[in-house]
């Protein structure tokens, strides 16, 4: 068995420990060359990108990296785990798939000092991360987890007990400004505090006003305290993130209650921020599964099940606009169908397919932003996550035609990634809210169509409300009724994308382009990057092939036809 001296900076409760404060049976330890004794640092999710530091240094020491859409039995799993192994982490897990690890792969963790693990079927990543993150901060060293002494979860003590310490109000939030918890009342609040608690968030106008002013951007891109100095309408306030690694938890917040803050005010806020770890982590582990039941209940709302409004956090009486967020990677991310990753299928079911593809984790992450500007856009939003989709049904007012809009502008903002974004039309109801999901599923597939059209620089984040693009969305829904029927038959442009399969060529790509540039030789070769002699020759040859005379109106109406169902599908070639 390899030894390992262990680096410098692994210190942290043994894996053995951490196994043993989750679920039995939620991972199960295929290989362990150091044993379970090796100490914990943290639980991320793998990232292929980062295996050194610039010092040389390993950049995973103490890690569990949590390889998320990789596969056991899959040939990828050998290179994840020899990465992880490089890179000094404690262990890495897996799915098992359906025929478990491979031999070489076991034989490969047995050699090195990373511990393999498997996730049962069954446990979503999510699940898993929050549990293995709670396990590691409630076995923290005493001073992380235990300074306080209060039971794990145990907000409103946490809040009283760091009032006495600042000298003022204290007040909890999650990352929505949504109250978790607050310090006693000994005397009347302020109008902000008095507000926020009565109710149990930040009222939404104040939510913008401290966006606009850029102290949330402030607040989650420090690990310091923030101050909020007082004005004419309210006390001053310091407010520090709750951060458990790069993932933010919440907030704390204290507010001069009567009497000016103490003079160690922020460094005991600090220390607070560090206490808070384990509550907050604990209070948002166990809400999983609350959390979990109403996601489940928002797809069956958009199944057609009406009596899911109410789990969902849907007002029956009230107009509701569903609006799709998708992250865009490029034109890989299409199922065979063309789809896209997390379509729902024929019965409305979302298949989740998608999730664990190439960039899943950077659109993850862009959809967790998404969900939280969502989230504090309008009171009543309720968000669904489904694979690289993001579902927000956006209440509407009296009247209000695009309620989604300001929230199709955010989407288009996010930073470093792609996103497709599509409002539908607003639902008096909740039994129209499928047909207003389907209109927003197909203006993200438009957009996606658009976007794989376009070379890999120069695609944007892109967003548009149904009504905006009615003529193409009607045309793919008449391409699915279609679709069935196109592939029963035979004719020229069968006969002319079957060679392109089979051959490699670009007959296909050819005609498209023509047709794309109205029939204007000189556009579509610049399109296509050719000289229009050349793509003279290539649409001569395809009307001596096969027959394909884009001169001949009905021709061209089945070219139109036959090559948008041919580029849903992944373009191969093979031997004849």
């Amino acid at each position: 068995m390899p030894t390992h001296e262990p680096d410098r900076r692994e210190t942290g409760p043994s894996l053995e420990r951490i196994l043993g404060l989750i679920d039995p049976g939620m991972l199960d330890v295929v290989v362990a060359p150091r044993g379970t004794g090796v100490p914990v640092t943290d639980v991320v999710l793998h990232d292929p990108g980062e295996e050194r530091e610039d010092d040389g240094a390993p950049a995973a020491a103490g890690l569990i990296l949590l390889a998320v859409g990789v596969e056991a039995a899959s040939p990828e799993a050998l290179d994840v785990l020899r990465a992880a192994d490089r890179a000094g982490a404690a262990a890495v897990v897996m799915r098992p798939g359906a025929r478990g690890p491979r031999a070489e792969l076991v034989e490969a963790a047995g050699r090195g000092r990373t511990a393999l693990l498997t996730r049962r079927p069954g446990q979503g990543w999510t699940e898993v991360l929050g549990r293995l993150r709670t396990a590691l901060v409630h076995s923290g060293p005493a001073g992380t987890a235990g300074v306080t002494g209060l039971r794990p979860g145990d907000l409103s003590g946490l809040a009283n007990t760091v009032a006495a310490l600042v000298g003022g109000a204290i007040t909890i939030e999650d990352p929505q400004s949504r109250v978790l918890a607050y310090s006693r009342l000994d005397h009347e609040p302020d109008p902000m505090r008095r507000l926020t608690i009565l109710g149990q968030e930040v009222p939404r106008w104040r939510v913008d006003e401290l966006r606009a002013s850029g102290f949330f951007r402030t607040l989650w891109s420090t690990e310091d305290v923030v101050r909020l100095p007082a004005d004419d309408r309210y006390a001053e306030r310091l407010a520090i993130a709750v951060r458990h690694g790069s993932e933010v938890l919440g907030s704390i917040w204290a507010a001069a209650d009567g009497r000016p803050l103490a003079e160690d005010a922020a460094a005991a806020l600090r220390t607070a921020a560090r206490a808070a770890v384990p509550h907050l982590s604990h209070h948002q582990t166990w809400g999983l599964a609350a959390a979990r039941a109403r996601e489940g209940a928002v797809h069956a709302l958009l199944r057609g099940d009406v009596r899911s409004a109410q789990e969902a956090g849907v007002t029956a009486d009230r107009p509701y606009a569903v609006m799709v967020a998708e992250a865009y990677d490029g034109p890989g991310e299409e199922t065979c169908d063309g789809r896209g990753a997390d379509a729902y299928d024929a019965q409305g079911t979302p298949d989740g397919r998608g999730a664990g593809t190439p960039g899943g984790r950077a659109g993850r992450r862009v959809l967790d932003v998404l969900a939280l500007q969502a989230a504090a856009y309008r009171p009543g939003c309720v968000t669904a996550r489904s694979g690289r989709r993001l579902y927000v049904l956006v209440p509407a007012g009296d009247g209000e035609a695009g309620p989604a809009r300001t929230l199709l502008a955010s989407a288009r903002s996010v930073p470093r990634d792609v996103v497709l974004a599509g409002a539908g039309p607003v639902a008096a109801g909740p039994a129209g809210l499928p047909a207003s999901r389907e209109a927003a599923e197909l203006v993200v597939r438009v957009l996606r169509e658009r976007a794989a059209r376009l070379p890999a620089g120069e695609v944007r984040s892109a967003v548009a409300a149904y009504d905006e693009m009615v003529p193409e969305a009607t045309v793919l829904r008449l391409l699915d009724r279609v679709e069935p029927l196109w592939g029963a038959l035979s004719g020229p442009v069968h006969a002319m994308v079957e060679h392109d399969r089979v051959h490699g060529s670009a007959y296909g790509d050819s005609v498209t382009a023509y047709l794309d540039a109205s029939c204007d030789t000189g556009t579509a070769a610049r399109r296509l990057n050719v000289h229009p002699n050349t793509l003279r020759y290539r649409l001569r040859r395809a009307r001596e092939l096969f027959g394909v005379d884009p001169a001949d109106p009905a021709v061209r109406l089945l070219a139109e036809i036959g090559l948008r169902l041919a580029a849903r599908r992944p373009h191969r070639t093979g031997s004849p």
